[in-house]
């Protein structure tokens, strides 16, 4: 068995006239988050830390900022694409764990209901998830949101890993406890996600 770890780090900037999602969960408040998708500031940083623990680039070479495709998309779309890839290079998440910096609204009193809704969208326990709230004391940024995220995944090779998580896949019949294993030791990945590269990404073109 194998461990990577992966960071990511996302800021947005508070922008009137639209709503504020964080986490996938839309949030009243008075401004949302400014971006060329829905601004979600905690998916970015999730995403990024996945496909950094992957080497498979950031989200910005998937889905750029500059194609129209992705105006106001839901981030859900880009966590699912990342999900994608640590799948396809036979690795799962063992647990993640995230900073929120921001001002206003207070996280806290909503802190249960973004971990629930973050596992969910992640496939994981809700014990399995880090949500933690700071405020940007000194360092005036108090119209943006900030999130930071590390992720620790273990690979999926080995009978004994498989068995594990077949043994606790939430089948309810034969035939779906039969596609869980099929999709975790055949080659039955769906890599045609919108945004994903028409190459793999490699580490030669960094400078």
């Amino acid at each position: 068995m194998s461990m990577r770890i992966g960071y990511g780090f996302d800021s947005h900037l508070f922008k009137a006239g639209v709503p504020l999602v964080i986490g996938g969960l839309a949030i009243e408040h008075d401004e949302g988050l400014a971006g060329h998708s829905d601004g979600d500031v905690l998916l970015h940083a999730i995403t990024d830390a996945l496909l950094g623990a992957v080497s498979a680039g950031d989200i910005g070479s998937f889905f750029p900022p500059n194609d129209p495709r992705w105006k106001g998309a839901a981030s859900s779309v880009f966590l699912q694409t990342a999900l994608e890839e640590i799948a396809t290079a036979g690795y799962k998440i063992v647990n993640i764990d995230t900073v929120l910096i921001m001002a206003r609204p207070k996280i806290s009193p909503i802190a249960g209901e973004l971990r629930e809704r973050v596992a969910e969208l992640l496939g994981v326990k809700p014990g399995e998830v880090g949500i933690k709230a700071k405020t940007p004391e000194g360092l005036g940024l108090d119209h943006t949101a900030v999130a930071h995220c590390t992720v620790l995944l273990e690979s999926l090779d080995g009978p004994d890993t498989l068995g594990r998580m077949a043994a606790s896949a939430d089948a309810g019949s034969e035939e779906e406890l039969n596609a869980v294993v099929e999709g975790l030791i055949g080659d039955a990945h769906d890599l045609s996600a919108l945004g994903r590269k028409i190459k793999p990404f490699d580490t030669d073109d960094l400078t």
